[in-house]
Parts: structure tokens; sequence; C-alpha cells
């Protein structure tokens, strides 16, 4: 098949595919059947068709074939798709298909010349009929050695012969292995079409599926991108413009893509414009005058308004009902109005338009909705008024309708189209007089903490009594933050403060600084502590004040993140005083939080800590500041996560997205809050919820700050389902997005590394990433990240005693993380768990560990409810016990443990409970209550199927010896050593050398090499 498509890259429709696979699945045990794909014009039916075809052609077994139906019409060329079909399978298959044909040729000739001449029967109503069914039995006979897949294109251009001849294959293929697919184009299927009542007939049968292909996301159409730009993170601000103009349509991606490509980013390629354009200039010249009206009205235009703008209303209907009938306009199902089918048709009809025109037609629509507000909704009225008035050309109206709608726009929270109107009053700001900046202009209505004009002079500054421009970049700063595109804000504000003179006016610099070092740090960039530092010496000495408030929470918030101390709590708690002084209600509740999270790391009081930021949370929801309440939601669910408590982060992180979703917020705190439900998911065991989470957010949720956060949880989720590959893949990627990367995040990445490294075999590296991190400094209150990356880190240790390379420096290592250890503070008991953990490894990397060791960690992880760590305790007390000589109490452990293995879906630890179980002839299926079937260990080795001698190399191999010491001291030639070692790989299923001898030391398969202390 030719290849169609621009985009390299195959993207989504995994469900269709998977459809379709199941379809094939059933036609080749010898149910045929039949798919019908629906779809628009561009949303990706043939590519789909390409490589569903691709792919069941690659596995053997299928031959697959495609005709597609011509648009010369729908009478002009009978059986047209099956002919081309017919074709490519005697191209493919030549004398097997003439060999099926054998006694049908002269029917068959009258379908494909290519069979001969035809047979001298009668053209007569029994003439097809016989056509019919000799095709059909072609089939069937194609389909005896193999599954056959015909396809048919753009059905809804067939001739009624195809149509006819398809749906008798459809009805009389009973036993054929045989799968029919045919696509068609959903908009042009009229209300008379053909096609309707066909698709309607044949749905009715038990063997067809109709599916309809949706348009793609921002996900996929980010991943589109992705391929045609051949860039792995295209521009989030290219992907929001393309899927926005596209509607998601994959066609229309691929030629904006194009455009933007080609440097024609502003607008449609000519080639598209034509496309588009088509079917309106075949439209009688009235009917394009109303289309044109329609579109400057907008993506949705009123009836009422277009007739108030237009003159005769009769003609407008008559018009509007032509536009329907072509499929260029739809009615609206939940108003009185209409929608264009696509938004670039009607991007290219106001493309077409002449300036002056288009000018006028704005003019009109903005006076007529002036003179009848009613026309159209109040909710929409602000920004269609000040959309019609901006592309009239006409500064002066438009600029305060630009204003007017970004108000209305921040009182819905829609702060991204807030954003928009205050960038278009910016742009028209040196286009309107100073008479009407100065009397027509009345002051903004500010929802954050900026602070009025300070500035001390006289005579007294009258500019200072109207609206100013840096006012009006002050609240573009708010919505660009709020609205998630902080690279904006940032540029906004640095606008800004070249405006205000830090002399004169102290707190509005201030103010602007402070709003830098947010947005900075939520990129996770560098330069938000110096932004902070100066904030704080701008304000240091003035008069309390809002700005003074939330500049000290802001100085006390970084330090959370950082490395807090007293002193940093009392300056939280000197704005939570100075907020409250001047009524700077948001700016208390939002000192508070981070008091809540100070006092948590600091005094290791977890109790007063939530305390703290539920009641700051509770204060907040009747605020109206949502930004603010989303802060708290979040920091309270990763306080509560890191305590072990993950039921309540769980509730309170979904609560958080959806309070997001409603407020327009989900760009903001979307991914952090993703972040923290799908870690707290994890920690449950629910392991399916977690994944489907983070694909949601892949999908509807643009990257953005905390990138790595989520990249890093994919990896965690990889690592449960024992998918190594992916889960190198997610470190890197989290690596390349990190930046500086908050100390909470970086240590979980730290330990996905070390525990990758560790699996691929490479315990070096997993040593060095733990040391990486032991080597910094490491604040305070980060328990629940350090705990486990030590435990794991001691177990990496413990799993390779012995192994050579290994030795140098591990009395070093143990000793560091044995400090680390003792320097942190546990609170809560999984925090105490975690702290046992680390012992009991400590304790095996030294050979002197017990069961009481990991008894111990059980004890004390079990009524966290948490399946992990638990189950590995449980593991190695099993283990434990097994070499103490208490095998019951070993199988015990090891039930408990797949149990908990099994909740958590962790691949790798059920994995390790099974080859321990086995090794130890461990029965774990018996029922308790009930004794086990007696069992004897299995001797070192047999598990894994090795013969004596490649037990002998296994051991040298562990002690680090090469393939020619090993065959000096087993006195054989260094190339069967060398096969020995190969199969020795192959059976214990492992990538390399040291990760076979990390297994026979962790497995103690040979436990007198290891010579344990006390044991």
């Amino acid at each position: 098949m030719q290849q169609t498509s621009v985009s390299p890259v195959f993207v989504g429709r995994g469900s269709e595919i998977t459809e379709l696979t199941d379809a094939l699945r059933r036609a080749g045990s010898g149910s045929p059947q039949t798919v019908l794909i629906g779809g628009e014009a561009g949303v990706g039916k043939t590519r789909l068709l390409e490589e569903f075809l691709a792919r069941a052609g690659s596995g053997g077994g299928v031959a697959t074939t495609i005709g597609g139906c011509l648009e010369v019409g729908a009478e002009g060329l009978p059986y047209a798709p099956l002919v081309t079909a017919l074709r490519r399978l005697h191209r493919g298959l030549g004398s097997e298909l003439e060999v099926a044909a054998a006694g049908m040729e002269g029917h068959l000739a009258r379908l494909l010349p290519d069979f001969g001449e035809a047979d001298g029967e009668p053209n007569d109503e029994y003439g097809r009929a016989r056509l019919f069914e000799h095709t059909a039995r072609l089939f069937e006979r194609l389909g005896a050695d193999r599954t056959l897949v015909l396809a048919v294109e753009d059905l809804h251009w067939s001739d009624r012969s195809t149509r006819e001849l398809f749906a008798y294959l459809v009805r009389t293929l009973h036993r054929a292995r045989v799968l029919l697919v045919a696509t068609y184009r959903t908009d042009d299927l009229h209300r008379r079409h053909p096609l309707r009542p066909f698709l309607a007939e044949l749905e009715r049968l038990r063997t067809v599926q109709r599916m309809e292909l949706e348009r793609f996301g921002p996900g996929e159409v980010a991943a589109q991108l992705a391929g045609i730009l051949g860039t792995a993170d295209p521009d989030r601000q290219l992907v929001d413009r393309i899927h926005r103009r596209s509607e998601g349509n994959p066609f229309f991606v691929e030629e904006l893509a194009t455009a933007f490509q080609d440097g024609c980013s502003a607008g449609l390629t000519d080639s598209l414009r034509d496309i588009l354009l088509v079917r309106v200039e075949a439209l009688d010249e009235e009917t394009q005058r109303v289309l044109r009206i329609a579109a400057e009205g907008g993506s949705y235009v009123e009836h009422a308004l277009l007739a108030a703008v237009l003159d005769d209303e009769e003609e407008l209907i008559e018009s509007l009902r032509t536009a329907v009938g072509a499929n260029i306009l739809r009615p609206d199902t939940d108003g009185d109005g209409y929608r264009f089918r696509h938004a670039l048709v009607r991007e290219a009809v106001s493309d077409d338009l002449l300036p002056g025109e288009r000018h006028r037609i704005n003019r009109r629509f903005a006076t007529a909705l002036e003179q009848q507000p009613h026309l159209v909704g109040s909710d929409v009225r602000p920004a269609r008024l000040a959309n019609y008035w901006y592309h009239a050309h006409d500064p002066a109206r438009a600029l305060p309708s630009a204003l007017d709608a970004a108000r209305a726009a921040r009182r819905r929270n829609a702060f991204a189209e807030q954003l928009r109107m205050l960038e278009r009053a910016l742009e028209l700001w040196d286009d309107v007089s100073e008479d009407l900046l100065t009397h027509t202009l009345r002051p903004y209505d500010w929802a954050e903490s900026y602070p009025p004009c300070s500035c001390d002079v006289e005579p007294h500054d009258q500019d200072c009594e109207r609206l100013q421009l840096v006012d009006v970049l002050a609240e573009a700063v708010v919505a660009a933050r709020r609205s998630g595109d902080r690279e904006r804000g940032l540029s906004l504000a640095k606008r800004a403060l070249k405006l205000v003179d830090e002399s004169r006016d102290p707190a509005r610099a201030a103010w602007f600084r402070m709003n830098r070092a947010r947005m900075l740090g939520h990129l996770n960039r560098a330069g938000n502590h110096d932004e902070a530092a100066h904030a704080r010496r701008l304000v240091e000495h003035l008069p309390p004040s809002a700005v003074q408030a939330e500049v000290f929470a802001l100085s006390a918030g970084i330090a959370v993140l950082h490395d807090p101390t007293e002193e940093d709590a009392a300056l939280a708690e000197r704005a939570v005083a100075i907020a409250r002084q001047v009524g700077a209600h948001s700016v208390e509740q939002h000192a508070r939080m981070t008091l809540g999270m100070l006092r948590n790391d600091l005094d290791h009081d977890p109790d007063r800590g939530i305390a703290e930021l539920s009641a700051a949370i509770a204060a907040t929801r009747g605020l109206g500041v949502p930004d603010v309440l989303l802060r708290g939601i979040n920091n309270l669910a990763s306080l509560l996560q890191s305590l072990g408590r993950a039921e309540e982060a769980v509730a309170l992180a979904r609560e958080g997205l959806e309070a997001a979703g409603g407020n327009g917020l989900l760009r903001n705190s979307g991914t952090i809050l993703t972040g923290n439900l799908a870690e707290a998911l994890l920690d449950l065991g629910r392991i399916e919820e977690a994944a489907a989470a983070l694909a949601a957010s892949e999908r509807h949720d643009p990257p953005g700050s905390h990138a790595e956060f989520l990249d890093r949880l994919r990896g965690d989720v990889a690592l449960l389902r024992d998918d190594l590959p992916t889960a190198v893949g997610m470190l890197a990627q989290a690596r390349a997005s990190r930046h500086n990367c908050q100390f909470q995040h970086s240590v979980p990445i730290s330990r996905l590394a070390l525990v990758t490294a560790a699996r691929a075999g490479r315990p070096a590296e997993a040593r060095a990433e733990l040391l990486a991190v032991l080597d910094q400094h490491l604040p305070a209150g980060n328990e629940s990240s350090l705990y486990p990356l030590l435990a794991l880190g001691a177990g990496v240790e413990a799993d390779h005693r012995g192994l050579p390379a290994m030795e140098p420096g591990r009395p070093e290592v143990l000793a560091k993380i044995a400090a680390a250890a003792a320097a942190l503070t546990p609170t809560v008991p999984v925090h105490h768990g975690w702290a046992r953990m680390v012992e009991a490894e400590l304790a095996r990397a030294e050979g002197a560990d017990t069961p009481a060791h990991w008894a111990a960690a059980a004890e004390v992880l079990r009524p966290t409810g948490l399946p992990y760590p638990l189950a590995l305790a449980l593991l190695r007390a099993g283990e434990a016990e097994v070499l103490a000589g208490d095998r019951e109490a070993g199988a015990e452990r090891l039930r408990e443990a797949r149990e908990l293995a099994r909740e958590r879906g962790d691949s790798r630890l059920l994995a390790e409970i099974a080859a321990l179980a086995e090794r130890a002839g461990l029965a774990l299926s018996a029922r308790p209550g009930r004794a086990a079937a007696p069992a004897e260990p299995v001797p070192a080795g047999d598990s894994f199927g090795l013969t004596p001698r490649e037990r002998d190399v296994l051991r040298l191999l562990a002690r680090g010896r090469t393939n020619r010491q090993i065959a000096e001291e087993l006195y054989i030639s260094p190339k069967t050593a060398s096969v020995h070692v190969s199969n020795i790989l192959g059976k214990l299923a492992v990538a390399g050398r040291v990760e076979a001898a990390a297994l026979a030391h962790r497995l103690r398969l040979f436990p007198d090499d290891l010579a344990p202390a006390g044991r």
C-alpha cells in the first residue's frame, strides 16, 4: 500500500487497533467478520487501515488486499474497489488466485478481465446473482489456507453494485476465514445519501461491528506533532494552537504542521484553504454571502443575531437550509444557532474576506449586540463584543471591551481567556488616546494583593488616579500564573519592572519580584531565591501590608522545599500575623499552610502540621481563591502520603483535581495533584488506577512544571510490571526535564535509578546513585523519601556481598548509610518500619541478619495497611527463617508476602518469592491449617536447571573469575568455559556476568563462599 500520511509515527487508536485485531482473530477461527469504520474527512481512517493491514500482513498466515471507491460518481464505475482489490490479490498470490478461481473464470471475468473472456451466459436478472455467488466462493477458497482481509475505502462514494456485492459477501460468508473492512465519511452522509440505509441494514447483523473514529485529544496531537517535526517535546504553545485550530483532526494537524515548517504559522496553506473552500464555492452566491457573515460571527452564532445583522430573514433561512444541507453548517443542539462543521472551514471562509469587508461585518455584529444585548447569553456577551470591536479595527471601543471581557473571564475562573483579553488590551494600549485612558477606563478590581500606587512625589502625580499600563500588566501576570503559562508570566513581570521605580514604589516592585520568584520556582528554574530575597529587602521596613505578608510567606515557603530552619518558621508566623492585621485573608491562609509544613518538618510533629494545614484549607474554602485552596489541598495530600496515610491522600488529591478542573487550574496544579494521587495509589497497591491517572494526565494535561514527577512515577509503574526498558526510558525522561529539581522529587528519581541499575546487573552504578545523594547535604523533613533509598541501597550491598568488584569501599558505603539513617527522625509507623528495614538490610550486608531483624520491621509495618515495604520485609523474613532451619515459619512468611505482592501488582517481587520457595522446596499453595506436603530443599542451582559442571562454573564466576581463570581451575578450555557461561546466562535469564554473579550472591546459591558471621 502506498503510504499517504505525512506523520512518520502512528498515533493513538489503540482501542481501534485492538478491535480490528480481535475481529481478525475471530475471522481466523472460521467466523467471518465485518468492521465498518466511519469518521469525518481527515480523521485518520486511511492511516488506521494502513497500520492494521501492515500488522495483519506481517504475522504470516494472512493475506490482505484493498480497493477504493472513486469520486467520479455513484454510478460511474461499478465494482471499482473489488476490481482493484482482486487485481492486487492476483499480483500478491499469483497462481494461488488462479487455482482458487478454477472453473469460475468465465463468471469472474465480468468482475476482473484478468481472468480471461467472460462466459456467454445471458445478461439477465440471474447473471448478477451468479457473479455474486462465484465471487463469494472465490473468497471462501482463498480463505481455506489463510485468513483473508478485504478492505474497501470510501464507501460513501460507492456505486450501488459495489454496495450490493459487499452486502452479499457479508451475509453469505458463514464459515470462511474472511475479514471485511470498509471505511466511509460520516460528514458526507446527507439525509438522503444511499449509504445511510445500507449501513443501518448491515449493522443489524451479528458479525458486523461499526466504529466511528473520534478526533485527537491534546496528548495525541502533541505526539503527532513530535513525529512530524522530529522533536521529542514540541513547543507547548504550538501544540495548543494547532490543537485548537485543527480541533484534533489529524489531517488538519498535518497541514498546519506543514504550514508551520514552511513559516506560515499564522494562517493556512493555500492547498488546505482550497480543500476547505471547495464545498463553499459550489453554493449559490447568496448562501456564500451568509456564510461569510456567519464566519465572522464566531464559532457559534445565534440565529437571532444573524437575523439582526442581515436584512431579509426569509432569504437568510433559505440560505441556512442550503448550507446545512451541504454539511457546511450544522444546527447547534444546545441552542438556537449554528456552527461550522469544522473550525478550519470557518477560518478559511473568514480568511477569504477582503480587509474592509471583514471590518464592516464585525462592526455590524458589534453594533447589533450593543443595541440588543439579549441576542446572546450574558456569559459570552463581553468576550463576543470584545472580539467584534477588535476585528472591526476600532481601538477606542476594543480596549474597554477587552478589559470588560477579561473581568468576566476572571469571574468565571477562565484564566487562560482572561490572559488572552488582557494581552489584547496591552496590544491596543498605545493606539488609544490619552483622553480615553484618563476618563473612560475604570480602575480594575484587583484579585490579588497588588498594592495601590505608593509613589510620594510633589506635586501629586495625577497619573496615579487612572488605570495605568503597569496595572494591566499586574493582572496579566496573575492570569498567566493561574492559567499555567508561567513563561509568559515571567516576561510580563519583567516588562512591568521596567516601568516601576523601586525607590518611589517599592511595594509594587516587590509584588512583581515575588510573582517572578513564585513562577521560577514552579518551573524549577534558578533565580527564585534571588527574586524572593530582593522582594524581601524591598518590603522589610515598610508598614504592614498584604504584599509584605505575602513576600514573607513566599520566602518561608521556598525554604520548605530546601532546608528550612526555625528562622523560616518565625518568618511564616510573622506573615500570618501581618496578614491578619491588614485583613489579607487569602494571604493569611497561604502563610498558615506554609507554617503547617514547617511545623511538621522542624518539630517532627505531624499532628500539629496536619491540623494547621487542615484549618487553613477549611478557612480558604469560602474565600473564592481557588489557587490558594488547591495549594493547601496539594500540600496536605502530599504530607499525608509521606506519613503513610495513603487513603486520605487519595481522597484529597481527587478532590483537588476536581476543583482544579472546575476552576480552570488544571494546567496550573493538575500535574502535581496527579502525581500525588498516583503515588498514594501505588502505596496502596492500586497500580492500575495509578497507571490510569498518569495516562489521563498525559492525554489532556500539557506537560509543564513537575513533569519529572509523573515520569518518575511511570518508571515506578514499569518496575512493578517488571518492564525494565520502559522504566529506564522514564528515568531518562525524568532526568532530562528535572532541571533544578526539588529534593522531594530528586531523591525518588535517584531511588528509581538505583533500582533500575541493580536490576540491570550494574551494582556499581546503583552504589554511585546512592552516594550521589548521601554526599550532599540532607535537609530536614525528608524521612519518607530518604528511608526507602537507604534501605534499597543497603539491599544492593547485601545482594552483592562477596562479589569481588563490589568489595572495595563496601565498609565506607555501609557506614554512610548508617550515619544518614541515624540523622533521620521517624515520627509515624511507616517511618519506623523503614528504619527497621535499613537496620535489617545493613545486617544482611554483613551476613549478620536474623529472623528477628525482619520480624521487627514487619511488626511495625503491618498496622500501616500498606503492602510495601511489608511484602519485602516478609520475603526477607521468610528467607532468614529458612536459612535458620524453620521451614514452616519461612513458608508462612512467604505466603503472606506473596499475597501482598499480588495486591500491589509487583511482578518482580512475586518472581523472587516463587524462586525462593522453589529453591527451598516450600509448597506455598497449602491452605492455612493444613500441613504442606513434605518437600526437600532443592540443591543450589537445581531450580534453574544447571548441570553440576555449570554450577561449578557459576561458583567461580560469582567469585569474579574470568573465562580463562575458570578454564584453568576446572581444567577445561577457555572456549568450553565460554560456552558454559553462555548457557548459565540463558538459564538464569540474566543479561550478563555481573548480573549472574549478583543473582548467585543474592539467592545464596553458594552460602559456603559467603562465610556468614554469627550464622
